[in-house]
């Protein structure tokens, strides 16, 4: 169901005038995921009809050529490839059968990678250098047994090749992929399974490529600058500081946002009653407003320059609502969990709304209010928030783009600047990088799954959510 319909009826309200109530102005319909899904063909334009037939194994989408071992199509084989080289462990959190479609495989990527397991792509025809070209081309699909596909499922192989690479006296190189952290829809009180590190050299090379610029000589007494488990012996945390070049592009970062208060009028009239209608008409104009900013804030973004126009749309099209939730659970959570929350307070339902509720949404309601705590727990700074958005905005995964290779550059700068800074402002919290990371998988999830909730529940769910979240956050 598209968000541009026109808001439920609703009956009448007290008297009173409330400040929103307004005819809100014409909402113009909301980006669509896959806006530029079909624009993808149109850039291979030699493409013979006998590739145009094959279908992937794994999602069924337009397949490119043998990857791995298996006919399938660029969006699983960066998948995959990304999913062994990053040693990544998901979950899923329904039965392990996911569908996998080309439009719903981004939903689930535990379901994702086991069946590339089980189609027989081969982990052992990727380069270990990460770049591109596989080995063992001449290699086709694979069969392993269900115990080593439920190994590398639960990231027991992965362990163990760390066990055996520490005893050796090497450490582990993976680095960051796309989403920060793709663990599928982490639940309430997850923790991330297993410590990422880079090996020094490792660090220094991402720096240059990434930053333009070498490592300052105090990194070079740091083993393992990027370890969660803590800070070297060898360096007392006071000792830390921040890459310059980080500061900047931080800075820069910060500068794009438009972190005034919103403009959108939130205020009510003490005793009036309002209706489910009016309340969807103020969060529509709330969603209006917030779009709009990020539309601005695009325009704003230090690498704007660096990706075509269309590239940009793709990736607003299929971010948008993750954007805005973002933006509404840490920088404007003031007023959303303030203002708003006394605006639904001033709602009540029916008994047939009470009772159509789906437990979808009631899905929805219980991962925002969790999401929310974590966000409270956290005081994610504008900085945080800067590099967060950056990282989620700058996804190469999504069909249409003509430039994922330098959106995966972008992706990467970011995130090694936002641990850069996470690990210098809050010395006495390691956890905190994985901590924040492992958020926007949530957003993402959470995004994807409002879109099924029915219109006219959206009233009933955010009064709920903003209800729970403001108790809560006055008993403490």
């Amino acid at each position: 169901m598209e968000r541009d319909e026109r808001p439920p009826s609703g009956g009448g309200g007290g008297g009173g005038s409330a400040g929103f109530l307004e005819p809100p102005a014409a909402l113009p319909p909301p980006p669509r995921n896959g806006f530029c899904q079909d624009e993808l063909a149109e850039l291979d334009p030699g493409t013979n009809d006998r590739a145009e037939q094959r279908t992937c194994l794994i999602c069924g989408d337009r397949a490119t050529g043998l990857h791995y071992g298996i006919i399938s199509c660029e969006g699983c084989k960066g998948f995959f490839k990304r999913s062994i080289c990053n040693k990544r462990v998901y979950r899923c959190s329904r039965d392990k059968n996911c569908v996998m479609s080309r439009k719903q495989r981004n939903r689930c990527q535990y379901c994702r990678l086991l069946k590339c397991l089980q189609m027989g792509m081969n982990r052992k025809a990727i380069r270990e250098d990460g770049m591109p070209g596989g080995r063992n081309k001449s290699i086709g699909p694979v069969q392993i047994s269900e115990e080593e596909i439920e190994r590398i499922m639960s990231g027991q192989e992965f362990e163990e090749e760390a066990n055996h690479w520490s005893n050796h006296g090497d450490s582990d190189h993976s680095s960051p992929g796309n989403r920060a952290s793709e663990s599928n829809q982490p639940s309430p009180g997850s923790t991330l399974s297993s410590s990422r590190s880079v090996e020094l050299n490792g660090f220094m090379a991402f720096r240059e490529q990434y930053m333009g610029m070498s490592v300052p000589p105090h990194y070079q007494y740091i083993p393992h600058l990027f370890s969660y488990s803590g800070h070297s012996p060898l360096l007392p945390p006071q000792a830390r500081s921040l890459d310059p070049q980080s500061y900047s592009l931080i800075h820069q970062l910060v500068s794009a946002e438009d972190l005034e208060p919103l403009g959108t009028p939130m205020l009510i009239e003490d005793g009036y009653a309002v209706t489910q209608a009016e309340l969807f008409a103020l969060l529509c104009r709330l969603a209006d407003e917030l779009l709009f900013r990020q539309i601005a804030w695009i325009k704003k973004l230090p690498f704007f320059c660096e990706l075509s126009i269309k590239d940009y749309t793709c990736l607003l099209s299929s971010t948008w609502q993750e954007l805005i939730l973002l933006s509404s659970l840490t920088v404007y959570s003031k007023q959303i969990f303030g203002e708003l929350a006394d605006v639904t307070a001033k709602y009540s339902p029916s008994d047939e709304e009470l009772h159509r509720f789906s437990d979808e949404g009631m899905e929805v309601i219980e991962r925002l209010i969790y999401l929310y705590h974590k966000f409270h727990q956290l005081k994610v700074s504008n900085e945080e928030y800067a590099c967060m958005k950056a990282i989620n905005f700058l996804n190469q995964d999504i069909r249409g783009l003509t430039s994922a290779s330098q959106l995966e550059q972008l992706n990467k700068r970011y995130w090694y600047i936002c641990q850069d800074f996470t690990e210098y402002k809050y010395t006495h919290q390691p956890n905190r990088f994985p901590d924040l990371m492992m958020c926007l998988p949530e957003i993402r999830y959470i995004a994807g799954k409002m879109v099924n909730v029915p219109l006219e529940q959206l009233p009933l769910l955010f009064k709920v959510v903003l209800h729970s979240c403001k108790t809560s956050v006055g008993k403490e």
